[in-house]
């Protein structure tokens, strides 16, 4: 049973996060420039809606909201999910903001069982523990088991071979020490710049049976140590029976059997392990010794590459099918030009909690949009149109945002003037940022202009240059968030800010 979306965070109230004050500011400081800045008509004004809009900030307001979004899983597509979008919705609408919700029926992936069992030579046989510590397949809390989405059923049964990060150096390596996976079950490390569909897509063209994936994080905080990193293994983004358009309730879609559909999915299973059980099958492995290089990259006790004296048996059963999802949006209009567009957007599904990837920046997303219905109140209209847009389904491949942005194409192409993705908005220190290239000076002004909430004098700006010897903003050429398709499908300006770039955690990949 759910627990109810307005239940108290004391943890979270009685020690305010100043990052999330900080990031917050960053993200309004940006959404302000495209949006308000022009001319001023009446300076005392603006100044005074400027104090207002600052002063505003409340850290037990914004707790409030994390703690009501992450009381319970909301995978998209499933019952809990419509609770957190009925929460952001309601939120939108007692803030007197125009509001609607656009629901789209795509095809998601969720799974129904899975087993991964060892078996050696003495006639031994060792299930592995595949769900989190403490929690089974079917508990109460309504959390998913672990699987990969769109990854195929199948069951399978080999030898073990450990292929690194699964990139084709890595393979190329195991050839040079003799080692054939053709055949095998390979078991990847996650991490590095290969997606988790790509490390799949390789392992097949290689001949390998399956896939079994983990994640090392920093073990000797224990943080990934029981925990199991979910995602899905779909090439591209989107609605995989819509490509190319939206998937409205009653348009048209293709066949699950299609050619172009089919090419979406992996031909083999893949499952994602804790680090734990990942740990057992490295410990078995016989054959050549691994690489040093590998094993200096490893947090594992790893030695050899495989095969070993043992047999892996490997079940995964999944089921793929229509379900509807929602986007949410609210809308501030224009009152010089409304037919201009500046865009803040977050996704709100997670596959389990998602106290940080999304609702971190779901959060700040929500507090914004308080903080704008607060100054119209005090009589205050921006330049542009504002649109607040709550995303669904994007941990499947960003399939919320991608079918609005098929659906509004040609408007959002002639009419947007950027859009701004806020996802895991505050995971630990250090300042990120990614944009097109058009944006960069923006980003400098604004972060020039915001004290580092770590200090009574610096700014980000400073702190930024000081961690990284150089201000560096990345380029948005991946796909690795809800900012894809503006940038990608329909060529609008965008940029990706968060704060917390830990090497060791991994954001999700498409």
């Amino acid at each position: 049973m759910s627990q109810p979306l307005t239940k108290p965070n004391n943890s979270l109230t009685s020690k305010p996060s100043p990052l999330c004050a900080f990031l917050f500011l960053i993200i309004l400081c940006i959404l302000g420039f495209y949006a308000v800045h022009y001319p001023p008509r009446n300076p005392q004004n603006d100044l005074l809606f400027h104090q207002i809009f600052l002063s505003s900030a409340n850290n037990n307001t914004i707790s409030s909201y994390l703690r009501s979004l992450t009381s319970h899983p909301h995978l998209a597509g499933t019952k809990p999910s419509l609770e957190t979008t009925h929460y952001v919705k309601t939120h939108f609408k007692n803030l007197g903001l125009e509001t609607h919700t656009v629901p789209f029926k795509t095809l998601l992936s969720y799974p129904l069982r899975a087993s991964v069992s060892l078996h050696f030579d003495n006639g031994t046989v060792l299930n592995l523990p595949l769900n989190e510590i403490g929690i089974s397949s079917y508990a109460p809390s309504g959390l998913v088991q672990p699987y990969h989405a769109y990854s195929p059923s199948g069951t399978t049964q080999g030898d073990v071979v450990f292929v690194n990060k699964g990139t084709e150096d890595d393979y190329r390596a195991l050839e040079v020490m003799g080692v054939n996976v053709s055949g095998c079950i390979v078991i990847v490390k996650k991490g590095g710049s290969l997606s988790r569909g790509a490390a799949v897509e390789i392992a097949e063209k290689k001949g390998a049976l399956g896939v079994l994936m983990y994640a090392e994080g920093d073990v000797s905080r224990g943080s990934f140590r029981f925990g199991v990193e979910r995602g899905t293994v779909m090439k591209g983004v989107g609605d995989p029976l819509t490509p190319g358009w939206a998937g409205v309730e009653d348009g048209e879609r293709l066949e699950l059997e299609d050619n172009k559909v089919l090419d979406r999915f992996p031909g083999i299973p893949s499952l994602p392990l804790t680090f734990e059980s990942a740990q057992v099958i490295l410990e078995s492995l016989g054959g050549p010794e691994a690489p040093q290089k590998w094993r200096d990259s490893s947090r594992s006790k790893l030695s050899r590459v495989g095969p070993g004296q043992v047999m892996v048996n490997f079940i995964y059963q999944g089921e793929k099918k229509l379900a509807t999802i929602h986007n949410v949006f609210a809308v501030i209009r224009g009152s010089v030009e409304p037919d201009r567009y500046v865009l803040l957007g977050n996704h709100r599904d997670a596959w389990t909690y998602g106290a940080v990837d999304p609702n971190s920046g779901t959060a700040a997303l929500l507090d914004i949009a308080r903080r704008y219905a607060l100054l119209m109140r005090k009589g205050w209209n921006p330049r542009r149109t504002i649109i607040f847009c709550s995303w669904d389904a994007e941990e499947f491949g960003m399939i919320g945002s991608t079918e609005w942005v098929e659906q509004n194409l040609v408007n959002l192409g002639a009419k947007a003037v950027a859009y701004l993705n806020v996802d895991c908005a505050v995971q630990g220190p250090g300042f990120f940022a990614g944009a097109t290239p058009q944006l960069d000076d923006l980003i400098f002004e604004v972060t020039k202009k915001v004290k580092d909430p770590d200090s009574d004098v610096a700014t980000i700006y400073d702190k930024w240059t000081t961690m990284n010897r150089i201000s560096n903003i990345d380029r948005l050429s991946g796909v690795d968030s809800d900012f894809a398709p503006f940038l990608h499908h329909a060529g609008v300006s965008s940029v990706d800010i968060y704060y917390g770039r830990d090497p060791f955690f991994w954001r999700h990949v498409a």
